[in-house]
């Protein structure tokens, strides 16, 4: 019998498409595809007796079209302070193999470019989320304000990553990426934000 296994913490992604992204509403993305970077910071997990607290993940998506209608490049990033073990781990989850909502997401990838451990950094800060990802992406992005200045949140929509929680909307501040052939840098765009949990 496979080893239960549970994640809680915070996510963030930011893309290339204009706030509000459509993308999660299974409609066009505003500019003809979608390039994402999305980011976990795991406050408390484990998979089996195996502790995973405090680790972090980052995923770059490349969806040429309607993400729900075509095939993802991804590449997959790992926290370079996991152990072979937790590496192992945190590839089989957030690759769609463990099960749990990481496997309705990975049921869209058509190409995984390549895994690498890298070091990776989370911060949560007031209304600001950051990710930085090795030498190769990085993203900060910020809670849009909404009326009498409450937080500006999607919920229960059909593509999420966080599925339980209202999505923040945020604007990036800025937003790069640079691998495997692929390259953007761009601001003022959409970004979410959330805490998530999962289990398989």
């Amino acid at each position: 019998m496979a080893n239960q296994w549970k994640l809680e913490g915070q996510y963030l992604e930011a893309c290339n498409c204009k706030p509000a992204c459509p993308c999660v509403f299974l409609s066009t993305p505003t500019e003809g595809d979608c390039t994402v970077l999305v980011g976990w910071h795991i406050e408390k997990g484990n998979d089996g007796k195996m502790n995973l607290d405090g680790l972090n993940v980052a995923l770059a998506v490349i969806s040429p079209g309607t993400m729900h209608e075509t095939k993802w490049k991804v590449a997959l990033y790992v926290d370079e302070r996991a152990s072979e073990q937790q590496k192992e781990s945190l590839v089989r989850i957030f690759a769609g193999q463990a099960g749990g909502h990481p496997a309705r997401l990975g049921a869209f990838i058509g190409e995984v470019l390549g895994v690498k451990s890298v070091p990776i950094e989370y911060k949560k800060e007031g209304k600001r989320r950051a990710l930085r990802v090795g030498a190769v992406g990085e993203a900060d992005i910020e809670s849009i304000e909404g009326a009498g200045g409450s937080e500006v949140t999607v919920n229960g929509h059909p593509l999420c990553i966080a599925p339980g929680f209202p999505a923040v909307v945020a604007r990036s501040k800025g937003v790069r990426y640079k691998d495997y052939g692929f390259q953007w840098t761009l601001s003022d765009r959409n970004g979410l934000h959330s805490p998530f949990v999962y289990e398989g």
